[in-house]
């Protein structure tokens, strides 16, 4: 199951962007993380990378 991030957590930081290994994340419009659910191999580096646990498992 791919991650979810809750948008009213993230601060926008980038850092799961930057540890995810299949370039699933991306911060959006409003500059916050989004996952693209059809990349992600769930392997959960962007949830220990948060550091405000704006990402969990769906």
């Amino acid at each position: 199951m791919p991650v979810t991030v809750d948008k009213d957590t993230c601060i926008g930081c980038g850092a799961c962007v930057g540890v995810c290994p299949v370039s699933a994340l991306s911060l959006d419009d409003e500059g916050k993380s989004s996952c693209d659910e059809s990349v992600c191999i769930t392997c959960l580096s962007c949830v220990g990378a948060c550091p405000v646990s704006a990402i969990s498992e769906k």
